[in-house]
């Protein structure tokens, strides 16, 4: 049972719940808890302090990024990642489940499954449906903070996972690898603000918004139903694929979507609208907004 779980991008929440009631929460399994929620929201460490999956720790994605960098959740260095997660007890030998907190079912947690997927761990699940899941179907929770004993992690970045401003520039005209955008419809199209940024898209780029790939219920859907909304916006899973969205993480769900049709090369644009708006000339940003002005 938890070897089949290895192979797999996604897992259960009775799969977990019976790992965590079999006692194999530990070196080898490393539940994480990747939350985040806007600061005026909610406040993602406290609601895990009060209560998450027994033997789960928090993932922090405020401390485990690039700093330094201008543009919000930036991929760590090889070494900041290696030191963190080792942290938490993980080593390059244990399978690392991710989930969050989110209404929408997971939200943050691809974007933890892809940092570790980019940095060479190829044994990441995302919890199917996350926690609000979790809970709604009777799972054991706890307020108990678990000290993982820690471990080594050695990182090796996979460059051709992520992509840099550079690449999508020269993409614009090379059309390398298609380019799919996982925001809003209207965050897209321009017509609405992007947390406070004016919005448009990368030219070339496919709208496919993340929960588009979501049930109601919070869980991903089936295979079938994911490769036909890839198929109605004429996106080639046989050909280079990159995500982008505002900053990096929605674009995470395009990855993992992908993966779960077996392709699993899909990069993500790290920096994604945040950076791009900044960076880009006015002819590289397509708006209907600036055209309806014009």
């Amino acid at each position: 049972m938890a070897r089949q779980a290895l192979s797999r991008a996604l897992v259960s929440a009775a799969w977990l719940s019976e790992a965590v009631r079999a006692g194999r929460v530990g070196p080898g399994l490393r539940v994480l808890d990747a939350s985040w929620y806007p600061p005026k929201e909610r406040n993602a460490r406290q609601e895990f302090r009060e209560r998450h999956i027994p033997g789960a720790s928090f993932f922090d994605i405020e401390e485990c990024r690039d700093k330094s960098s201008p543009y919000d959740f930036m991929l760590p260095s090889e070494s900041h990642f290696a030191e963190y997660v080792g942290r938490l007890g993980v080593s390059n030998d244990t399978h690392v489940v991710v989930y969050d907190g989110d209404e929408v079912g997971t939200f943050y947690a691809p974007r933890a499954w892809w940092m570790f997927r980019a940095f060479g761990h190829k044994e990441v699940s995302v919890l199917n449906g996350g926690f609000k899941n979790w809970v709604k179907e009777g799972h054991p929770v706890t307020a108990e903070v678990s000290q993982p004993t820690p471990a080594v992690f050695k990182a090796r970045l996979n460059r051709a996972l992520v992509k840099t401003f550079d690449e999508m520039v020269q993409n614009v005209s090379s059309l390398k690898f298609q380019v799919v955008d996982s925001r809003p419809e209207g965050r897209f199209r321009g017509t609405e603000l992007d947390q406070g940024l004016e919005s448009g898209h990368i030219p070339g780029a496919v709208n496919i918004p993340f929960h588009s790939f979501l049930s109601e219920t919070g869980h991903e859907k089936s295979i079938e139903e994911i490769q036909e909304i890839f198929r109605e916006k004429k996106v080639d899973l046989s050909k280079p694929l990159t995500a982008t969205c505002r900053k990096g993480v929605t674009a995470c769900q395009i990855a993992l979507a992908a993966f779960l049709c077996g392709k699993q090369d899909v990069a993500v644009y790290d920096g994604s609208w945040s950076e791009w708006f900044h960076r880009a000339p006015p002819h590289y940003k397509v708006s209907e907004l600036k055209r309806n002005k014009a």
